[in-house]
């Protein structure tokens, strides 16, 4: 590890304690330092969260699961990382808790001791669900600060947050076959230190939300409470439904990648656990680099078109994945992550612009029904390819971006450029 790298936290830390902002406009400001804080925080616990499903091929091997079983274990993560979510969000709706974001990573902390302990299926089923209650206090009350700190510029602020989580994403699974998969499952417990990283610079964050939350009431800027449409509320729940229905097919798609795509590797093509994971690894550092891109282009031309293209752009490359050698599943996962991931961003904000000044519920239920999706998906494709075989897998979801086409029935919301 570099020295910049090893310095990066700590200057991290101290600039988020100085709290500089940028000026955006006469009563708006950015300030970059939270989101940065966030971002990388945001990279610690979805590379925390991210070892669950890397080391499914140890865990497997190890208590003989078969690919239900490995389904569970995403479900059990994700249902808790996504039932939460939404009430902690009205929660917090009503009465912030600048000190809830430490408090998740203390879960997480929590569960990653657990699961480097675990002897049992049902050890690692409860494992796997404290790091899942921790993602599920973490996202909404962050998703609120990281508005909170937006400017107004949400699109953006949101892509930073988001692009941290990606990142982690990707890292996990890298450091997962180079650090767990030789060392075996006791080693889980080493990245506990990266929670408790984690739950300092989340204090910090905490300290700057408390000083900064009570001018947000009452002025009403930081929460978005500005109107953007006049639709009726039959509009906004069917809008709200469209959403939904996208995440579904987003989500699933994501989930039979980075849950089953080292297994398609390893049978397909008969490549050793490293060398699949850092195929993993590729795939979803492309995800990571898709993220960010969405939400500024959103604040330029609009959340609606970048939502279209994000979903049904996948879907030529999703149809030729199944029948792609080696070279070209590569190439493929790695253009089908970037247009993919792109997605999120547009849908919150745009979600967001629907129903303002509910930025905790609408941030809960969102990342909330990914992950919710993301682990029936799991659970749904473990069992197919029990039944049927991994390849069957890739062909039924490479349909799935096709469900984009629903993007059409979204109605357009006026949009400031900034």
């Amino acid at each position: 590890m570099s020295e910049n790298a090893i310095r990066a936290p700590q200057t991290i830390a101290r600039v988020a304690a100085a709290g500089v902002t940028t000026r955006v406009g006469p009563a708006e400001t950015t300030t970059f330092t939270i989101l940065l804080s966030l971002s990388f925080c945001h990279m610690l616990n979805d590379l925390n969260q991210s070892l669950v499903p890397a080391i499914y091929p140890i865990l497997k091997d190890s208590y003989r699961l078969d690919f239900a079983q490995i389904g569970l274990i995403t479900l059990a993560f994700q249902l808790t990382a996504s039932m939460l979510q939404p009430v902690v969000g009205m929660v917090t709706d009503r009465r912030p808790m600048p000190y809830s974001l430490p408090v998740a990573m203390g879960f997480t902390l929590v569960g990653l001791l657990l699961l480097s302990v675990a002897a049992s299926f049902g050890a690692i089923l409860t494992a796997a669900a404290l790091v899942g209650v921790g993602s599920s206090v973490f996202h909404p009350e962050a998703s609120r600060v990281a508005r909170l700190a937006s400017g107004g510029r949400h699109g953006f602020a949101q892509s930073l947050f988001q692009v941290g989580g990606s990142t982690g994403s990707a890292i996990g699974p890298l450091l997962a076959a180079f650090i767990v998969v030789p060392r075996g499952q006791g080693s889980i417990a080493w990245f506990s230190g990266v929670a408790l990283l984690a739950i300092v610079l989340l204090t910090n964050v905490g300290f700057w939300y408390r000083s900064r939350r009570a001018p947000a009431r009452r002025g009403g800027l930081a929460q978005g409470i500005e109107a953007l449409h006049s639709l009726s509320r039959a509009k906004v729940l069917g809008a709200i439904a469209v959403l939904v229905a996208l995440l579904f097919s987003k989500n699933i798609y994501t989930a039979s990648l980075s849950s089953y795509y080292t297994f398609y590797l390893i049978q397909k093509f008969h490549l050793s656990v490293p060398d699949a994971q850092v195929h993993l690894f590729v795939f979803l550092g492309a995800v990571a680099a898709g993220t960010f891109i969405g939400g500024p282009i959103g604040d330029r031309v609009g959340r609606k078109p970048v939502i279209w293209f994000s979903i049904l752009g996948a879907a030529p490359f999703a149809l030729l994945l199944p029948y792609a050698s080696l070279y070209w599943t590569g190439v493929l996962t790695v253009l089908i992550g970037l247009i993919l991931a792109s997605a999120f961003s547009a849908i919150l904000v745009y979600a967001q612009d629907l129903l303002p000044g509910r930025v905790g519920m609408v941030a809960g239920m969102f990342f909330g029904f990914s992950f919710g999706l993301g682990g029936l998906g799991a659970a749904a494709l473990g069992e197919l390819a029990d039944r049927t075989s991994i390849y069957a897998v890739y062909h039924v979801c490479s349909f799935l971006p096709l469900i984009g086409l629903l993007a059409a029935l979204l109605p357009d919301l006026h949009h400031r450029p900034r």
